[in-house]
């Protein structure tokens, strides 16, 4: 998950993000086991630092060795990569065959797909996988068995600037599409050179907007079966309703197709759009630019979502050096309250299991993320598990902003033909 948030993608051993492939143990087998019986865990991790001090190697260097202490007979290889390069590093180590044993990154179906694996049951211990928060756990299965097991994660919720409202006279934020329509129309009247609501929906996030819209309505992506319905009934309706209340009446930006998020992010940080969906990051970003706001859940077309828009980022563990026993010992050693907690804290990121979460909704030190942590177990998710949907969200980055300014039932019609095309071709 990045800022993504989340953020929220070779290398080995230990931690957060690889640039290179790791050799095996000095005079070892060639499967990270040396010559003197000891297993070298290979991770590769993604990077969240913005910079080398708060570089993510720091952390897992720290689990590693704290890790290696409590278990001699393993070692932990930390490599950690930036997100911009991590995809492509990783391809390329699996096209070499030097694999790491544990990767953190940003997706695992394609992994799945070549059968590349192990299963979560193999390589967490019950008590760790009865402590992911379901949903989440459930967002890594394929075909129902899990395989990607969630690190990091983070959800939606609507902020709004609690002083644009004061001074458009509006006492309470919105819970429902008609009342967040009623309360854009104030402020347009009496707040010049706001905008209402900042709808981002050009090609760096378009997929997470339309889909908060879309459940507000009972729609999504995807129906029970999991095919893909882009081009639903309830879907053309939401799209429809945006037109001709948000964008036609010139409430939103002139163009959403173009906007993209971190322009509706920087905008209301800057005090210059009144109402915005938004994860977590905003919220320095909010405090940096001196803005009074309010975070509640995203309104829907009947009331505020009961669920909302989740996002992961994923650990999994490769088949092929057979490691499985160390990868387990490693990864329940890893997903330890405290090691999640020191992540989670470092890069104000959400948690992914229960004993994180309640100890940080208990400790009081994190109000702000407090309507996140309401809203994180009932969070829905894309269709994370199918390999088809990298191809379906480029798609839906690049046009579904122009359901908005044209013919919504022909723009999604057109998009569900592509996402047929690429079940087809996966």
């Amino acid at each position: 998950m990045k800022t993504r948030v989340l953020a929220l993608s070779t290398a080995c051993a230990l931690g957060a993000l690889a640039l290179t492939a790791c050799g095996s143990g000095s005079g070892g087998s060639g499967d990270g086991t040396g010559a003197d019986g000891k297993v070298t865990l290979k991770l590769v991790a993604a990077d969240y630092g913005d910079k080398e001090s708060n570089s993510s190697k720091t952390y897992w260097n720290d689990v590693a060795t704290a890790f290696t202490a409590a278990n001699p007979d393993i070692k932990v290889d930390v490599q950690v990569v930036n997100w911009n390069d991590i995809d492509k590093q990783v391809k390329t180590m699996i096209q070499s065959g030097n694999m790491p044993d544990v990767l953190q990154t940003g997706g695992y179906a394609d992994k799945v797909a070549d059968d590349l694996l192990y299963k979560a049951e193999d390589v967490l211990s019950p008590a760790t996988r009865a402590d992911l928060i379901d949903s989440f756990a459930k967002a890594g299965e394929v075909k129902g068995v899990q395989y990607g097991i969630p690190f990091v994660s983070s959800s939606r919720a609507l902020f709004y600037n609690k002083a644009v409202f004061q001074q458009a006279g509006i006492d309470q934020p919105p819970t429902t599409w008609e009342e967040l329509r009623k309360d854009a129309e104030q402020i347009k009247a009496k707040v010049p050179g706001v905008t209402p609501y900042a709808l981002p929906l050009g090609p760096e996030e378009a997929q997470g907007e339309s889909m908060l819209w879309e459940l507000g309505n009972g729609g999504g992506p995807t129906g029970k079966d999991g095919a893909y319905t882009l081009n639903s009934q309830a879907d053309i309706d939401t799209f429809g309703w945006l037109k001709a209340n948000l964008v036609g009446p010139g409430l939103t930006y002139p163009n959403p197709a173009t906007t993209d998020r971190k322009t509706a992010f920087a905008d209301f940080a800057a005090g210059k759009a009144a109402m915005l969906n938004g994860h977590p990051s905003l919220i320095q970003m909010a405090q940096t630019g001196k803005v009074d706001y309010g975070i509640v859940p995203v309104p829907g077309k009947a009331g505020p979502l009961a669920s909302t828009l989740g996002v992961a980022d994923w650990m999994m563990a490769f088949k092929k050096n057979g490691h499985r026993d160390q990868i387990r010992k490693f990864l329940d050693f890893a997903y330890t309250k405290d090691n999640l907690l020191k992540f989670d804290e470092t890069y104000n990121l959400m948690p992914v299991t229960q004993s994180a979460l309640s100890d940080m909704t208990a400790s009081g030190k994190h109000k702000d993320l407090e309507p996140f942590f309401a809203l994180l177990p009932h969070a829905v998710f894309y269709p994370l598990g199918d390999t088809s949907w990298d191809a379906v969200s480029a798609e839906l980055k690049k046009g579904i902003g122009a359901a908005v300014s044209g013919d919504p039932a022909k723009v999604l019609g057109d998009l569900q033909k592509k996402a047929q095309d690429a079940v087809a071709n996966k």
